[in-house]
């Protein structure tokens, strides 16, 4: 059946019904002894586009602290973003790890 305006209001908000924003959801790269800093780098201006400042910093902030917050996104686009970290390092053999955590 064709969408037409109106056939389709079980989707709707009831009258009175608040819509609710969706849940924000950070990506945190985690420190290990193995993986190095350049390829940190590479894997933070690729898979979140960062500038070469910005990736710089957190590389160092993810070194000095053991963790480092790298963006918060909604459920969808947080594990994306983890799956593409853990893909690139797997790739390049290293242990670098990602976890997604609700804000």
């Amino acid at each position: 059946m064709p969408f037409a305006p109106g056939n389709d209001s079980k989707t709707l908000p009831k009258k009175g019904e608040k819509l609710q924003e969706p849940k924000d959801y950070r990506v945190v790269l985690l420190n290990d002894d193995f993986t190095t800093m350049d390829f940190v780098v590479q894997v933070l201006r690729s898979v979140f586009h960062l500038s070469m400042e910005d990736a710089s910093y957190i590389m160092l902030c993810v070194h000095k602290k053991g963790r480092g917050i790298v963006g918060v996104y909604t459920f969808d686009i947080a594990h994306t973003k983890a799956d593409q970290v853990h893909k690139m390092a797997d790739e390049s053999q290293f242990p670098l790890r990602c976890i997604v955590e609700e804000v």
